[in-house]
């Protein structure tokens, strides 16, 4: 199997899974149990944190465990308007982001917070000065994702935060697909508010991280106990905290030659690609992206049926964010960067990984072409890229 979808998730590392070993055999007491047993999982929760802020670059106290990306970025923003609800009511968002902020945002209009969708450009990055336009006096929000998981187009951030600052608006951003990837302590990004998750990184699935910098105001939206400094009630996921926590240290640890390393591979496919298929269009590979993402827009097929072809040949690939596998309607994302639904659902989206080799991109692009040209032959979709 090649594996060519690491933004959906990705492989367990075995030293994340060694780090949650004890946690799932010996010591899988309850974290908040006063006794000694309690306390040698709560210290396990502890060091965690502590490995966590120093990757990215905070206190530790400044850490809240969740139990992922979604939840992560509910309680962000439901945290902050709970806790600001007095002071306003207006929201800004972008077009392009994952559905746990677009939905959350949707969520949130029906309870009568007002929300501006910015628009992106042609390469999907977010239009400074329609950010800056669409604050007002009654603005307590802006979240903005880092990383675009569909074309892993970079936002700039430490301007959304320099902006939001001056004017006293929160700022949240989702890391969810860049932490790790990028040389960058999430902290610096200057953003009140970073969420990333431990299935992005190599670790386990259902543990996310939210990061609250000291002070930023925001409410629990969860009833129950004091846990997370009482921002998120619920017992601590211990052993998958300690893979998380180990998987994070790995991801920081090797950002910059991995990321160099697969930002040559990432390339090269894309010039193998352009090479040995005509009309495909590269989304978003003229802004900034992460090192490991390539978003490639095949004219005269259907995406879903690239991503299908090449399963049969052992290759996974995908047409985007794996939480709108169910949604029928061309990516938001792509639509947003002004594709036609045409070209949008012709799509798909090749996540490289630390396993990822030049070999397996070569045997993709040779499966590719025949894929392509297999489906233009016997397909009666006709259109440009536009």
């Amino acid at each position: 199997m090649i594996y060519l979808d690491h933004n959906a998730t990705t492989p367990l590392h075995p030293r994340a899974f060694e780090a949650m070993l004890p946690f799932l055999k010996e010591l899988w007491a309850n974290p908040s149990s006063p006794y000694r047993f309690g306390s040698q999982a709560k210290a396990a929760v502890e060091f965690g944190r502590g490995q966590i802020a120093n990757c990215i670059g905070c206190k530790p106290s400044e850490v809240v465990f969740c139990s992922g990306g979604t939840e992560s970025d509910n309680l962000a923003l439901r945290g902050v308007v709970r806790a600001l609800k007095s002071k306003g009511n207006h929201i800004v968002t972008t077009a392009i982001e994952h559905p746990a902020v677009l939905n959350t945002c949707k969520a949130l209009e029906n309870e009568g917070y007002r929300v501006t969708y910015l628009p992106v450009t042609e390469e999907g990055v977010v239009e400074m000065a329609a950010l800056r336009a669409s604050l007002c006096d009654g603005t307590i929000l802006v979240t903005v994702m880092h990383a675009n998981n569909e074309t892993g187009v970079i936002q700039p951030v430490e301007e959304i935060a320099t902006t939001t600052r001056a004017r006293g608006v929160v700022f949240h951003t989702d890391a969810v697909q860049s932490a790790g990837k990028l040389d960058r302590k999430l902290a610096e990004l200057g953003a009140d508010l970073v969420t990333f998750s431990g299935h992005k990184l190599y670790g386990p699935r259902g543990v996310g991280v939210l990061y609250v910098r000291e002070g930023t105001p925001l409410a629990p939206w969860m009833t129950g106990g004091t846990h997370e400094h009482g921002l998120r009630a619920g017992t601590e996921n211990v052993a998958a905290i300690a893979g998380c926590a180990e998987a994070v240290t790995l991801a920081f640890e090797e950002a910059e030659t991995e990321g160099h390393r697969l930002r040559s591979l990432r390339d090269r496919f894309e010039l193998q690609v352009g090479a040995a298929i005509q009309a495909v269009r590269f989304n978003g590979s003229e802004a900034q992206r992460v090192p490991n993402t390539s978003n490639i827009s095949f004219q005269d097929v259907d995406g879903e049926s690239v991503v299908l072809g090449l399963d049969v040949r052992g290759i996974c690939v995908s047409t985007g964010s794996a939480c709108s596998t169910d949604d029928p309607e061309p990516s938001h994302v792509l639509r947003a960067m002004g594709l036609s639904p045409r070209a949008a659902q012709g799509s798909v989206r090749f996540s490289l990984g630390r396993d990822t080799c030049a070999a397996d991109l070569d045997a993709t692009v040779s499966a590719l072409k025949d894929t392509v040209a297999h489906l233009r032959r016997v397909s009666s979709i006709r259109g440009d890229l536009e």
